[in-house]
């Protein structure tokens, strides 16, 4: 047995290599700490860690109206929102001027009720009016990229010759009246029955009534019945308000001069002059609707006389029930519809979507519609340069105003 079998070679000396029957024993393995893995490892930095994923984006957050959205969308104002902000201012500031220096006064010595009962028309009022602001008014998500070339291959097939356009309107039969359709240039299909395209919002809108800027918001089918039912209460509450003020400055002024009543409320008179401007505009607006929703006719279609009785009776309106009752009912009580633009959805990616082939597409741009962008609100470069005379198409549809048309 060998005295020594290995011999120890002080730091820096040069030293034969070991020879193949030894074999030299590694320092992780004799619990000894490794010099060199040490300096390697303190000489290279950690790998950084991978960057996190990207957020996923909702569709409001690409929504090609010219909206705004709150509260991760869902709520929905006008871009331009200035004046539904005075009108909330108005209603707020006069009726808590009412509350504060009228209603005490005319609780002890009239009755109680007085409060109680414009406490109930305050509510209805800002209550329908943040319903009509903050609701989708019926708004109709554009076409995709698929859906605009295939319509615009089926639109291109129906030209029989070189010279004539091709069709950008159609007709179809509702309650046995012919009923023409548009096609919107910026959604990229053609329009529902009683659709419009708002040009402050930028939106198709169904059953669209009119841009209110009083309340920030397109009224259409999904709020009309908040918005008759504000202007309705409010109409009722400014009424109610100037009864009041005027009864109150009468009892002060009994045995007091007049003059002297109005220096010492101030207040009263300036809801007195607050509700006299505006009372007769707001009954105007409310006795307009009432014959609008008694009709079941929009605004939009009264202003353009679509169905006016002085046409004939082929021009007719074909959305009326013959009965003021039952289209109150149809207006007010109807169904309520879901949003179909679907705000809070997650943006997901379009590869799953069938498509045209790309021999078959007209050049619309190379920008994906996975998040509903306004890639399609740029017209093809060949529609640029067709004529304004345009092709009317009698297509054999049978619709009914609840029913989707079929072919």
């Amino acid at each position: 047995m060998k005295a020594c079998e290995y011999r120890q070679i002080p730091p820096g000396t040069p030293g034969a290599l070991p020879s193949s029957s030894e074999s030299p024993v590694p320092a992780a393995s004799a619990g000894l700490p490794s010099s060199s893995s040490s300096s390697s490892g303190s000489a290279s930095a950690p790998p950084p860690p991978p960057p996190p994923p990207p957020r996923p984006r909702r569709k409001w957050e690409v929504f090609p109206g010219r909206n705004r959205f709150y509260c991760g969308g869902r709520l929905m104002l006008a871009r331009h929102s200035g004046v539904f902000l005075l009108t909330l201012g108005l209603i707020v500031v006069t009726s808590g001027l009412f509350f504060a220096f009228d209603c005490p006064f005319l609780a002890r010595n009239l009755t109680l009720a007085i409060p109680i009962i414009a406490g109930i028309l305050f509510f209805f009022v800002i209550s329908s009016l943040l319903q009509t602001s903050f609701r989708d008014p019926g708004i109709l998500p554009r076409a995709t990229a698929s859906e605009a070339a295939d319509l615009e291959k089926w639109i291109d097939n129906l030209g029989t010759s070189t010279y004539r356009p091709p069709a950008r309107t159609m007709e179809v039969v509702i309650n046995k009246y012919m009923v023409k359709l548009k096609y919107c240039y910026t959604c990229k299909m053609f329009r529902p029955p009683r659709t419009s395209h708002c040009s402050v919002c930028d939106n198709c809108v169904e059953r669209f009534d009119h841009h209110c800027p009083w309340v920030g918001n397109c009224v259409g089918k999904r709020n009309y019945r908040f918005f008759y039912a504000f202007i309705l209460s409010l109409s009722f509450l400014t009424a109610f308000i100037f009864a009041c003020v005027i009864t109150h400055l009468a009892l002060r002024s009994q045995g007091n001069d007049f003059l002297t009543v109005l220096k010492a409320t101030p207040a009263s008179v300036l809801e007195l002059v607050i509700c006299f401007f505006s009372v007769w505009s707001i009954f105007g607006l409310s006795g307009f609707h009432t014959y609008l929703v008694a009709s079941n006719l929009t605004t939009n279609e009264d202003l353009k006389g679509a169905w006016s009785n002085k046409r004939g009776s082929e021009f007719a309106n074909p959305y009326s029930h013959k009965s003021v009752l039952t289209n109150c009912c149809a207006v007010l009580c109807g169904p309520f519809y879901p949003s179909l633009i679907d705000r809070r959805g997650f943006i997901q990616a379009d590869a799953g979507t069938p498509s045209t082939p790309k021999s078959e597409i007209p050049s619309f741009g190379t920008k994906s519609d996975a998040s509903m962008t306004s890639a399609l609100a740029v017209p093809p470069a060949r529609l640029r340069s067709r004529v304004e005379k345009r092709e009317v198409v009698r297509r054999p549809y049978a619709v009914s105003e609840t029913k989707p048309f079929t072919s």
